[in-house]
């Protein structure tokens, strides 16, 4: 048998941390099992889904490098053979329509309520005979009366559901559009899904819908539900805890690695390992080694691993999203790889690093005025002064020549090396934080270097 698992998000909002992890998940397994992972956009709420929440959720996973096996499926555009399955249902005796109003059905509940009962559906319009035209309707699936529905769950293990709870629920709205179980059940017969791997909030629909596959004489997939995601404090995940679009994570300046990495050990783990490589969790990744327990999501764990994989990433490679952040033109500025390099260490995501780079592109026109009160003294600009006459009269220039001439006018001069280069890293970054001096003097080159010297020493002895 060949694994098919699917992800079918509803556009009808982002794709967030809970559904990105759904999907990894669903791809792992997929994968780890030389099999295909298939996309449907479960579209049938046609008022609430649109075009852009699509876009990001495609957006989202291609970000993530989840790509799936063939096109994806629109749910919108199988109706017929929605209403087709209905129709065989109703012919073999497992639908019915129900002409109840809502005041009937309101009533219905309220009584039960009343009487200490579980308010549902009581099948009073099962054995209907009449048919009026003029009167609204829905279809209702026939469900059992007695015996137990069983999720033989491959995380959960075997849960059991009694029929008598299970009350007939609908399967056509009375516009004729279908309701989720329904149109689910259709469509992952279709696509010869084997596997559901979807969040344990969908488990009270898998009895329902294991029913419907028997009724209509499909085969059943395998279920799979995994546990959901709690903030640090095990309420459930929320904007308050930082629960955003999955792109969002993206210009915040996490790198994918990252965020798969941590996705994936939010409800599984191999053994106390943090760090997998794509290829490590394709090779390990199975549904028996994730957890029953709600996961908690850290932030500072995502953090760390950002950082681990930003200093462990070829400068190369983050060549195109750092030039996206910085939104810059960057010709004749230094070689961006180059840039990135000496910043790595000191950044925690691609966000921070870009805000490094961007003085090497953009000369500074405003300079922090508490280091300027910290470091600018009237003996300083003699300094500076030998330090633009040396370095113009360099045959030769680099960071560390230039990194030399600091120290020989400073112990000349008597004084600590940092009287000098932390004034002219001032004046080149707008700021007293920079890659070491030689590195960021190197990368600027010795005409911008005494451009920016000179400009900045203007404007800062005309501001006194």
């Amino acid at each position: 048998m060949t694994v098919r698992t699917r992800f079918a998000p509803s556009p009808t909002g982002m794709l967030h941390i809970g559904g990105a992890r759904t999907a990894l998940f669903s791809w792992l397994y997929a994968r780890h099992h030389g099999g295909q992972f298939l996309l449907r956009i479960e579209d049938t709420d046609r008022e609430r889904s649109t075009d852009e929440a699509t876009q990001v959720i495609l957006d989202g996973l291609n970000w993530l490098g989840l790509d799936w096996d063939e096109a994806p499926l629109f749910q919108a555009s199988r109706q017929a053979e929605h209403v087709r399955a209905v129709e065989q249902l109703i012919e073999k005796g497992h639908a019915y329509r129900c002409y109840c109003s809502r005041e009937e059905l309101d009533g219905m509940r309220e009584a039960q309520r009343a009487a200490g009962k579980k308010p549902m559906y009581d099948g009073r319009c099962r054995h209907r005979a009449d048919q009026p035209d003029d009167q609204p309707y829905v279809i209702r699936f026939r469900s059992p009366d007695e015996g137990e529905t069983i999720v033989n769950d491959l995380v959960l293990g075997e849960v059991s559901f009694p029929n008598a709870e299970l009350d007939d629920l609908i399967l056509l709205r009375s516009d004729g559009t279908p309701t989720y179980n329904l149109a689910v059940v259709i469509d992952d017969a279709a696509m010869g899904i084997t596997h559901v791997v979807r969040g344990s909030d969908h488990l009270n629909n898998t009895p329902r819908q294991i029913q419907l596959y028997q009724a209509l004489g499909l085969p059943i997939p395998q279920f799979a539900h995994i546990p959901l995601i709690h903030g640090p404090d095990g309420a459930k995940m929320s904007k308050r805890h930082g629960s955003v679009a999955i792109t969002e994570y993206r210009e915040q300046g996490y790198l994918p690695e990252a965020v798969t990495n941590y996705l994936a050990r939010l409800g599984w783990s191999h053994g106390d390992e943090e760090v997998f490589s794509r290829e490590q969790l394709i090779a390990l990744f199975d549904l028996k080694q994730v957890g029953k327990a709600a996961a908690r999501f850290d932030q500072q764990k995502l953090d760390w691993l950002n950082g681990h994989y930003l200093r462990q990433a070829n400068p190369a490679d983050l060549v195109d999203e750092v030039t996206r952040l910085l939104a810059l033109d960057l010709s004749g500025g230094p070689d961006l790889a180059a840039v990135i390099a000496s910043l790595q260490e000191r950044s925690k995501n691609l966000v921070d690093l870009a805000e490094g780079a961007r003085f090497f592109y953009q000369s500074p026109t405003n300079y922090q005025e508490k280091a300027v009160k910290k470091n600018f003294r009237d003996t300083t600009w003699p300094l500076l002064e030998q330090f633009i006459a040396g370095v113009g009269a360099m045959d030769a220039f680099s960071g560390e020549a230039a990194h030399e001439l600091i120290k020989q006018i400073c112990e000349a001069e008597g004084v600590g090396m940092g009287k000098l280069a932390q004034p002219i890293r001032i004046l080149i970054s707008g700021g007293p934080v920079s890659p070491p001096i030689d590195l960021t003097l190197g990368l600027l080159g010795r005409d911008e270097t005494l451009k920016r010297l000179k400009a900045g020493m203007a404007a800062l002895r005309d501001s006194r």
